[in-house]
Parts: structure tokens; sequence; C-alpha cells
């Protein structure tokens, strides 16, 4: 998978490009003429292409029904997951596909690889973890792909049992292989979007750092293709733009703005100079401007499609990164350790405490 990544982004040509050589390397001077330019988009009504993003994204969390998130970060409504039957009540045995959560995964990396998935999707399993019974015991990873259990499964003269072989290879699979940016792809895919005008890659990386690429070039007077810029994260979000996080443990304690300067200041390296890699992006669905609030929705959050609602300053409608929300804190969780021990005194207790740090702003 990251194979195809790099490719991507290769095939972008972010290193190559002049404006990217051309671009102001001081961080502040930088910052300031994005700002301006993001400040300037966001002033405007959403466009059409926008409209068509929110409402796919929206489309396809209801096909899913996947899970809730209150903007207090608590998940309310716990809906179907990815490797889920989702068997009818009908009695009869039989079940829409869209009820199978692991079929509409397959879905969205279709926007990626088209029919070519079994060999892209990864499963994974630990030596002898089947049959030791020492818990105290480590097992080494292993690694293989799709392609290799269904030919194992093709193998099986039954239809019946050849089915369900192929589907369990498929539904590990899904689990096994991070689904987030296959997501995002198909619904900027379903919206219309051409493949030069947006990376449809397997990991946000690739149109994170294009959308910075985007934002470089446009500092000079250059121009590229790609459909986002990215913006600092106090930007006002509109339908249609991508709100995204890191997951990076060396900049756990790095604010957003070190870490956009950490990525601006990669663009010339190429792409094995690139550093924030694990990354997950959520497309802004819905703006409730009364009541300041933002929803997003994502794929994989939580092993499904899940719609999050997240709080917006309240004199201007930007996006804070700080969504701690209000739990109750430790005081309301007494559970005690097993050991006899206090409870956890650990209140991180928000779905939305996240590190938010850029904007993918639509043009």
């Amino acid at each position: 998978m990251r194979t195809l990544v790099c490719a991507l982004v290769a095939a972008a040509g972010l290193a190559a490009h002049p404006a990217l050589a051309q671009a102001d390397r001081t961080g502040p001077a930088f910052w300031k003429t994005v700002q301006s330019a993001c400040d300037a988009t966001a002033a405007k009504a959403p466009g059409e292409l926008g409209r068509r993003i929110a409402q796919t994204a929206i489309r396809e969390f209801e096909r899913f029904g996947g899970h809730r998130i209150d903007s207090n970060g608590r998940l309310f409504r716990f809906g179907l997951t990815e490797a889920e039957h989702g068997a009818s009540d009908s009695g009869t045995g039989e079940t829409p596909l869209d009820n199978l959560g692991w079929w509409q995964v397959l879905k969205y990396w279709r926007a990626v690889y088209g029919d070519d998935i079994a060999g892209k999707l990864e499963v994974r399993g630990y030596r002898d973890a089947s049959t030791v019974t020492d818990r105290t015991q480590s097992a080494p990873l292993l690694r293989t792909d799709a392609a290799r259990l269904l030919r194992a499964a093709d193998g099986v003269s039954d239809p019946a049992a050849r089915e369900i072989l192929r589907e369990a290879a498929y539904r590990t699979a899904v689990v096994d292989t991070s689904w987030s940016a296959a997501f995002v792809s198909y619904v900027i895919r379903e919206a219309g979007v051409a493949p030069k005008a947006f990376l449809f890659a397997n990991a946000h990386r690739a149109y994170i750092y294009e959308a910075f690429a985007v934002s470089a070039a446009e500092t000079v007077g250059g121009t590229r293709e790609g459909i986002y810029r990215a913006c600092p994260l106090a930007t006002r979000p509109r339908l249609g733009d991508l709100l995204c996080q890191h997951r990076e443990p060396e900049l756990a304690d790095t604010g957003d703005r070190e870490v956009r300067e950490r990525i601006r200041s990669e663009l010339g390296g190429g792409a094995n100079a690139r550093t924030v890699r694990r990354t997950h992006c959520e497309v802004v669905a819905h703006i409730d401007v009364s009541a300041r609030k933002l929803y997003t929705v994502g794929g994989n959050v939580n092993q499904a499609v899940s719609a999050r609602k997240l709080n917006l300053r309240q004199h201007d409608l930007r996006f804070s990164a700080v969504q701690k929300g209000h739990c109750g804190g430790a005081g309301n969780w007494t559970l005690p350790r097993s050991s006899g021990g206090a409870a956890d005194s650990d209140d991180k207790c928000s779905l939305n405490d996240r590190k938010w740090f850029v904007l993918l702003q639509l043009r």
C-alpha cells in the first residue's frame, strides 16, 4: 500500500514543480499569504461541487448506518460496523447488500483500485497465535494479502462453502486494512471529481501533501490542478472541505501550527522526506450556524462510517483545535481496577479530542 501512495505523489510532481522551489521559505510570511487566500474563499458561499461532496458524504453515512458522536465527544448511537453481516430480521435468511458493512467498505476501495482490490488489501496474523494458550508468550506479526486467501477458497468444491470462505477473506481484509482514505476517495469520486483534480489514494497523506503544494504554488502565483488547498486550522469551514488530524506519536505534544510548518518544509524533499504519515481526514458535511456546530462524516471511525458533531468558535464560526468536550470527568468513573487499586483517573473521554491540524479547503 505504501508503494501506491509514493507512486501517486511522485506522479503529481510535487518536488519537481518550479513553484515549490520559488516559494517563500519564511514560515510566518508564507502562512500569512495562505491565510488571506483561505479567508477570501471562506467568505463565499459553498459552490455546487462542495454541496455535492457534502451530500454524498451524508448519503453514504445513511446507507452505512454508522455511529453518531455528539459535540461532547460521546458516542450516543452505535451503528453498523465494518465486519458485520447485518442480517435481516425478516426471518427469510436474506439481507440487502447495504446491510453488510464489509461489502460497503469494498465499494470504497474500488474508488482507489477499481476491481483489482484482492491483491491490495492486507490480511494480518500472529505466528502460532491460534494454537498457543500461554498468554504471556509474544507472537511475531505475519502479513499476506486477500488474494492469497481467495485462491485457497477457490479450491473448495462446494459452492456455498467456497463463497463463505471468500467473504471471510474479504471481511478479514477490511478489518486489517485502514480504509478511511478510501472512503474520502469514494465520496469525492462520486461527487464527480476527476483523478487529475484529486489524488484518489489509500492514505490521506497523499492528498494532504498535495493540498500543501497547491498552497505553496499559489503564494508565488503558480497553478496546480488540485481542488484543495491547505489552510490554517482556524479557517471558517465550508461544505466539501476536509478536516484532518494526525496520529504521529512524536508530534503528540506539538501544536497544529508546527505540524503544518513541518509539512510545508518537507514539500521539496520528495516522498521519502515526508514524516507526517499517520493521518485521518473527514468531510465537512453540514454547518449549523445558529448552534455554532460543525458536522463531519468520516470512514473507519470506530470501525464505521460515522458522523461527528464539533464545536465552532462562538464569535466567528472558525474551527478550534480544542474539542475536549464535557464528559463528567474522572470523578464519575468509579469502577475499580481488577487489582483492587483506585479507579482509572484518565478523564480524556472525548472522541473529538484529536490532533486536528489542517483544513483542506475546496478552492
